[in-house]
């Protein structure tokens, strides 16, 4: 996969962390512990795809 696609998908992936970072703040209690387990895959799925990125970069 190309540096370009993978910035691309990093990109995509921050903003979704984002996107669900502000719901989580305003999500009412009930739905906070689904929305942090959706953060938390994101987070992970985000940093799996940096150091995908780093590794490239590094060569």
């Amino acid at each position: 996969m190309s540096i370009r696609l993978i910035a691309r998908d990093l990109y995509r992936l921050q903003q979704a962390v984002d996107r669900l970072e502000r719901k989580w703040i305003r999500a009412p209690l009930e739905e906070r512990e689904r929305l942090k387990r959706e953060l938390d895959r994101a987070r992970s799925e985000r940093d799996q795809v940096k150091r995908m990125l780093d590794g490239r970069l590094d060569r």
